[in-house]
């Protein structure tokens, strides 16, 4: 398990071709779950302290994208697959 921050624009202190695992930290959020679609670009979908669920897009280790207050990790999976984030 690894803790890591951002700027909002990339991880910090990561390696360019680090890919986030189940139960690292970002930002202060657990990762439940990482999703990769054909390109380059990957999702990690965090848990909120709230217990909603944030979704930050990357590549390589750019923040290129983020949806957030998601009820369930199921809904925001699916808004990834469908191309709605």
């Amino acid at each position: 398990m690894a803790t890591y921050n951002s700027d909002g624009k990339k991880l910090l202190n990561a390696e360019y071709d680090y890919v986030p695992q189940i139960n690292d930290i970002i930002d202060g959020m657990r990762v439940l779950s990482v999703s990769a679609k054909e390109s380059t670009e990957y999702a990690v979908f965090l848990l909120e302290p709230n217990t909603r669920i944030t979704c930050y897009i990357f590549d390589e280790i750019f923040i290129i994208g983020k949806a957030d207050s998601f009820d369930s990790l199921n809904d925001a999976i699916e808004a990834w697959k469908m191309d709605e984030i």
